[in-house]
């Protein structure tokens, strides 16, 4: 009898009277995790967002603890059935406090509960001030990585706590179903994290969820509606699919083949650098800035094309203009240089400027899109990729470059499609003169 009481006790999660109803099996196991990384996700109706708020609210009779559970932005928190309004059905008919129109609670116990979240690239930043024992990210393929890796410096504990709040674990966790084509140039991230063996955490805990998981869901009329979606999005919500990948309009990711060196000098016609100038300094009024995006690529004697580097930054000017000069000089004075023109006399003096004061010592040109469409420019590019003579030089970028090209044309980037298509415009020529060896 003892050892049965005491089974059910380990296996019990703690509970608070600000949590309105039983959690599902998923969510119990969510609520048992101490570890300081968790993720709970994948089909839709799975009740990911009910384990996120349980997970927070289990700590709210204890002096001192502070949760924290964030979206990608405020209209998403107050949406029909969003956090704010399930917050404030569960936590209005209790003792809990509301404030700022339900973006933040506080207890008798002293402890606390907010919502936020991170919409611009520097929206991370607004709370390099706080202490939380708790941050839970609801719909995490919507955030970027390095704004939801910044939160973890939040997670502490505050000198001088009470012996409570000395017990209670630091938490991280996640929730989130798979995510969508124009999801992944900012979600790619949440499957290597978190779902995939090879790649992940060994201590970071992961519970798929489903829609069978959740009772309190009319689960046969929320299929009902699924199965109005196009194949691979059902894929994703109703079986909560990692796998599946979301087809592009014009390139599949398969049709990129990596290897891991380059085919010996005597193999290639010639290497070409090419530009594409379509950056912005990411600021809190620009939500997410373009990128200046550098393609190295080479044609081989065999007729493919090797991307072999893809530089890829948003800054300002002055730092630009040195970063495409120092990789100038990495790559060498062999290798001829282009950068996309724009229309119109502000595209001319770009190309003078760069020519006269940040190349002067190298092959440089401008070059013209003849007023050609992203997707015209694009399309013999994306035929040489289906026909698989496209190769990628195994390196870090590679994955960035494929989500953004799968997600092409639809997708919020389109930077390193453009310098990539840009070379191969250029190499595909016929030999005008110029470098016709890649540097070594």
């Amino acid at each position: 009898m003892t050892m049965s009481r005491e089974l059910i006790k380990r296996f019990t999660p703690k509970m608070t009277k600000y949590i309105p109803h039983a959690p599902s099996a998923k969510q119990q196991l969510f609520l048992l995790v101490n570890n300081l990384e968790a993720f709970y996700g994948g089909a839709a109706g799975g009740g990911k967002s009910d384990a996120l708020l349980m997970a927070a609210l289990q700590y709210a009779d204890c002096p001192g603890y502070n949760a924290i559970i964030l979206r990608d932005s405020y209209q998403n928190l107050i949406m029909a059935d969003g956090l704010i309004p399930r917050a404030i059905e569960w936590l209005l008919p209790t003792d809990a406090k509301i404030h700022d129109e339900g973006k933040k609670w506080s207890f008798p116990s002293g402890a606390t509960l907010s919502f936020g979240y991170l919409s611009g690239p520097r929206d991370h930043f607004n709370y390099q001030s706080a202490a939380f024992q708790f941050i839970g990210i609801d719909e995490m393929v919507n955030i970027r990585e390095n704004q939801a890796l910044y939160m973890f410096s939040r997670l502490r504990k505050p000198k001088g706590m009470a012996d409570q709040l000395k017990a209670i674990p630091l938490r991280f966790r996640g929730a989130s179903n798979p995510p969508a084509r124009e999801q992944l140039s900012t979600g790619a991230w949440v499957k290597t994290r978190y779902i995939d063996p090879e790649t992940r955490n060994k201590e970071t805990i992961f519970i798929p969820a489903k829609l069978q998981d959740n009772r309190y869901l009319d689960q046969e009329a929320y299929i009902e509606s699924l199965n109005m979606l196009d194949p691979i999005t059902r894929a994703q919500l109703l079986n909560g699919d990692w796998e599946i990948k979301p087809e592009g309009r014009m390139f599949q990711d398969y049709w990129f083949k990596i290897i891991d060196q380059m085919p010996s000098d005597d193999q290639i016609v010639s290497t070409i650098r090419f530009w594409d100038f379509a950056a912005t300094e990411e600021k809190k009024t620009n939500k997410e800035p373009c990128y200046t995006a550098g393609c190295k690529m080479s044609k081989t004697k065999n007729g493919q094309y090797i991307i072999s580097s893809m530089v890829r930054e948003r800054k300002e000017p002055a730092y630009l203009e040195a970063l495409v000069r120092q990789i100038a000089d990495m790559d060498g004075k062999k290798i001829h240089i282009y950068a996309e023109q724009e229309g119109g006399s502000g595209g001319k003096i770009t190309i003078s400027h760069f020519h006269r004061n940040v190349l002067p010592d190298f092959v440089f040109s401008g070059a013209s899109t003849n007023g050609k469409s992203k997707l015209e420019r694009a399309a013999p590019f994306a035929s040489q990729a289906e026909a698989g003579n496209i190769l990628l030089l195994r390196g870090h970028w590679n994955r960035a470059f494929i989500d953004e090209a799968v997600e092409f044309p639809d997708g919020q980037f389109k930077d390193q499609i453009d310098s990539a298509d840009g070379a191969y415009s250029k190499l595909s020529k016929p030999f005008q003169g110029g470098i016709r060896v890649r540097s070594v």
